[in-house]
């Protein structure tokens, strides 16, 4: 993981693809569904205080919206 990918993701990219591309969520009902959970796990840690978390589950979710609409594009 580069430091970039820490300070962002909390995660390397590679990480992100794993763990959110081959979930079950993303498999049955694809990007959307899981950007809008990722939106969701935000909105509960910043009601909690952990804006940190929050900033790195928008980051992730940016991630999967880039991901997916630069490849569905081309």
């Amino acid at each position: 993981m580069t430091e970039f990918e820490k300070n962002c993701y909390g995660m390397s990219a590679e990480d992100i693809k794993n763990q959110f591309f081959d979930s079950i969520t993303f498999k049955l009902s694809g990007p959307t569904m899981v950007v809008a959970g990722l939106m969701s796990d935000a909105q509960e840690v910043m009601a909690m205080g952990d804006i940190e978390s929050a900033r790195k589950f928008l980051n992730i979710a940016k991630f999967i919206l880039f991901e997916t609409t630069e490849k569905a594009e081309v």
